[in-house]
């Protein structure tokens, strides 16, 4: 029977890569998540920190403007909006893998 797996391009296919059990890509395991998570935490709390220090300079009369932390504030809303709609995707994911039954 053919495979018809629909796989898009920049992935490697499951199927291919996970012939043998010691062949674990980087990608596929736990570390690189964890890895990735700890990545984008990081850079939401720099993406906060400027917005701070963009706020802290508006006040104390600095050389920026209204536009310029409107912009940093709005980046870091953003950012934190993503962060937290992922924070509510593994929570659900985590409570329907709770849900199955063996």
């Amino acid at each position: 029977m053919t495979d018809l797996r629909i796989v898009p391009p920049s992935l490697p296919a499951l199927g291919a890569t996970m012939a043998t059990p010691s062949a674990a890509p980087q990608a596929l395991s736990g570390e690189s998540f964890l890895t990735s998570l700890q990545d984008a935490i990081g850079r939401l709390n720099e993406t906060q920190a400027q917005a701070d220090q963009s706020v802290q300079a508006l006040l104390s009369g600095g050389p920026t403007t209204i536009h310029e932390t409107m912009i940093a504030l709005q980046k870091a809303d953003v950012s934190f909006q993503m962060m937290l709609q992922v924070r509510n995707k593994v929570v659900s994911a985590y409570e329907e893998i709770m849900r199955i039954q063996l």
